[in-house]
């Protein structure tokens, strides 16, 4: 029987981001190269969250979810180790699935399709080389030096005829013991008594790996940072900015321009294949950065950071506003309470964008955070957000698809935090939080769960109609046990308007028997034709 699933890539995308994001701030703290702007871990959970981002709901090939997955980490890298990790996805994924289904390259006989333990390890090995050859200059004790340790632990495994479990495991336990290494190899790091934290940020997502083939929490503790002292105090030498920019180009081309980059500056990284690449450079030059590019192709995406500014955006930032789009009034009470500014929206009344940026406008404030709470405010809040930021205005769209999980952004917003910080908290929040609801078929139709017909009882889960009823109280019920099924220690219930009192209490009677260890909360959100939103964190 397979392993290797739609159903796992999804486990292990949503396991990582979880592990990323509480390892965050750890590895941020380790980040002393190539520079030491402390933001390695911050880079790593965004690009990982663009990965999740465009992996498709639905119906699925294996080949097709993981090509979505890579592409997702290509366009959205982040920072030296994310465009490195992006192309260690993309690469694995290639050679994954060429492997699974026999693939003998150009001009050959295709081989037999390989075992799943040989072809995940003959695929870690392929994503190292191609992590190294997409490095100008590549170096040892950074986390292409763990990537090869964890290809050549699992190729061990599989030679051995272990199984993918246990071919992780070993790709996990040799990336550990080559991040603990990496504090000798490279002297910036020894100095500073840290290992890499791209390397960190490496074994914590093959960790997450492990985690989901096994069926076993593995927890990877990302090492403290000894501060340095006196002369061993690591300073900020080097270029002066950092220019990335996506480049359509031919792949053919790519090598050479590659090498010019290199003549630019240093952490020379450019990844990617079919005519799309993520190039990214330390620099003091950045016009010639650039022209690089045109000289190849078309650039465009192009991020430009001054270090020295960015080491300032690590201070906690005054003015940062929450904007939240709610579907009741108790809802906009409670977003109001906890700060955010709101806008009604909900079933039948779509915000537009229009209201957003007359919100964004009034707060007069240098950050945005908006939180769209639904599906079909996503691409509002980003078309409002994209407006904003010809203005200067720095704006993050966090992706909550359902107003409890803008519940669970809101309660970690700390506006002390820097910018960055403050997003991936609240990205995090939402992420981790499952949805459903109840409601009342108001005319006959298909649905996920198949036929409803007029007053028929639906429950929701996350998104998708997943069972019908003729009792709302056993929907609720429903809804909740599929919700609890995933694990969860709070479960969150937001009553309509028209809701039946006794509706919740059932629903919080029921959980309080079967789940002890769950806390529940019960709030009046005011919301039309859903008489129960619940959410489990």
């Amino acid at each position: 029987m397979a392993e290797l699933t739609v159903e796992v890539l999804r486990a292990w995308a949503r396991t990582a981001l979880a592990e990323l994001g509480r390892a965050r701030t750890g590895i941020d703290e380790l980040n002393v190269y190539p520079v030491p702007d402390g933001d390695t871990g911050t880079n790593l959970y965004l690009t990982w969250e663009a990965a999740c981002d465009a992996l498709p709901k639905g119906e699925l090939t294996f080949t097709e979810a993981i090509q979505a997955f890579g592409r997702g980490a290509l366009l959205g890298a982040r920072g030296n180790s994310g465009v490195i990790t992006s192309q260690l996805i993309r690469a694995c994924g290639i050679r994954l699935t060429e492997n699974l289904q026999g693939y003998g390259g150009a001009g050959r006989k295709a081989d037999p399709p390989m075992s799943e333990p040989t072809a995940f390890a003959d695929a870690l090995t392929y994503a190292a080389d191609a992590a190294y050859g997409a490095v100008a200059e590549p170096v040892e004790g950074t986390m292409l030096t763990v990537a090869r340790a964890a290809a050549a632990g699992a190729t061990t495994a599989a030679h051995d005829g272990k199984s993918l479990a246990d071919v992780c495991l070993a790709a996990v336990a040799s990336a550990r013991q080559a991040l603990t290494r990496t504090t000798e190899q490279l002297d910036v790091l020894r100095r500073a008594g840290v290992v890499d934290a791209g390397g960190a940020g490496l074994v914590v997502i093959l960790g997450a790996m492990e985690s989901v083939l096994t069926g076993r929490y593995v927890r990877v503790d990302v090492p403290a940072r000894v501060e340095p002292r006196g002369e061993d105090a690591v300073g900020q030498d080097g270029p002066a900015y950092e220019v990335m920019y996506l480049l359509d180009a031919p792949d053919d081309r790519v090598g050479g321009f590659r090498q010019r980059l290199a003549g630019l500056g240093d952490s020379v990284v450019v990844v990617g294949g079919d005519g799309l690449w993520n190039v990214h450079v330390h620099t003091d030059d950045v016009g010639a950065a650039i022209e690089s590019g045109i000289g190849v192709g078309r650039p465009h995406r192009i991020r430009v950071t001054h270090f020295a500014d960015q080491a300032q955006h690590h201070e906690p930032v005054p003015g940062r506003a929450v904007i939240a789009v709610v579907a009741g009034d108790g809802l906009g009470e409670l977003f109001s309470q906890a700060g955010a500014r709101v806008i009604r929206g909900g079933p039948g009344r779509r915000c537009s964008t229009g209201e957003l940026l007359q919100a964004i406008e009034e707060s007069k404030a240098p950050e945005i955070v908006i939180l769209p709470n639904d599906q079909d405010s996503l691409a509002v809040a980003e078309a409002a957000a994209t407006a904003a930021r010809q203005d200067g205005i720095r704006v993050a769209v966090i992706p909550t698809r359902a107003q409890v999980q803008g519940l669970a952004a809101i309660a970690v917003h700390d506006p002390q935090r820097s910018f960055d910080d403050d997003v991936v908290h609240l990205s995090a929040a939402a992420g981790q939080t499952r949805h459903g609801a109840v409601t009342v078929a108001v005319k006959d139709a298909w649905t996920m769960a198949g036929r409803c017909r007029v007053g028929d009882a639906l429950g929701v889960v996350d998104g998708d109609f997943a069972l019908i009823t003729d009792d709302l109280e056993q929907a609720a019920y429903g809804v909740v046990d599929r919700l609890l099924g995933g694990g969860g220690e709070l479960l969150t219930i937001v009553t309509g308007r028209d809701a039946d009192p006794g509706l919740a209490a059932a629903v919080e009677r029921h959980v309080r028997r079967a789940r002890k260890d769950v806390d529940v909360m019960v709030y009046d959100g005011g919301q039309d034709r859903y008489p129960l939103l619940i959410g489990v964190e």
